[in-house]
């Protein structure tokens, strides 16, 4: 079975994926790709493209497994747990319940915040920047309709203020359950490592900067980002970025959702 990952910056899902690649020793050929340049979209292994083309993340990672298209960081680092070491996902069903249900609240609340937060301070400029005829041949490439309309959005400087302001609360509501979350002593979000850990990581440490009054007076919160950071699997991740801070290398991500 032949994998191949492609990959943006290790920021937000890639970040997530290239930590559980690391974690699970699986043995598969990563490849970073520039997804501001749209690379995504024109990758030359898919024959199965769908979960690509219609994914729900946004420019995210693409696990490309004998021609089919893997997409979703929380699939594909359940993925490749399982198909190695098989350590990042409790065995016990109800706290598997527990950490799917905490990846989902950071993939459905706090990932569309930080994206949105995250595209305005560097990928906006970027795509303002870019010439109308090449920006056109690249959304042309995007087939989902919705995805291809945020691009659009970030090009063109549309972050509504309403929107910011409820994208800084959905981070620092994040920030704040993750702090909580730690108040027994534990080192890890599900108590042992999880992808829990790596997919909160992921999404939250490019905010520190951002929205710094978030992560301010929460010592356990920033006991835990460190100890992330210090993992192997995500130091490998790290030394994968072309540029020198790639927690500020943003591209479109999931859309804001629409009731709270």
């Amino acid at each position: 079975m032949a994998m191949i990952l492609y990959h943006g910056e290790p920021n937000g899902p890639s970040l997530a994926v290239l930590a559980a690649l690391g974690e699970s020793g699986v043995d598969a050929q990563c490849r970073r790709i520039d997804l501001l340049a749209g690379a995504r979209h024109t990758l030359p292994d898919v024959t199965e493209p769908l979960a690509r083309d219609m994914g729900v993340e946004g420019e995210g990672p693409v696990l490309v497994v004998d021609g089919e298209a893997m997409t979703e960081s929380v699939f594909i680092a359940q993925f490749l747990d399982e198909s190695g070491a098989n350590t990042l996902q409790p065995k016990d069903a109800y706290a598997h319940w527990q950490m799917l249900m905490w990846c989902r609240r950071i993939t459905e609340r706090c990932a569309p915040a930080a994206a949105f937060l995250g595209c305005k301070a560097s990928a906006q400029p970027v795509l303002a920047g870019m010439d109308e005829a090449a920006f056109t041949a690249l959304s042309t490439t995007i087939a989902s309709e919705d995805l291809r309309a945020r691009w659009t959005a970030v090009r063109a400087g549309n972050f509504p203020d309403e929107q910011l302001a409820d994208s800084v609360t959905k981070v620092t509501d994040a920030a704040k359950k993750v702090e909580d979350q730690l108040a027994d002593g534990r080192e890890w979000l599900m108590g042992d490592l999880t992808i829990a850990d790596f997919e909160t990581y992921g999404w939250l440490a490019g905010m520190v900067d951002l929205v710094p009054d978030a992560f301010a007076g929460k010592d356990r919160l920033s006991g835990w980002l460190a100890r992330v950071a210090a993992r192997p699997s995500v130091q490998a991740a790290l030394a994968r970025a072309s540029v020198p801070n790639p927690q500020s290398s943003w591209a479109p991500g999931p859309e804001i959702n629409r009731w709270g």
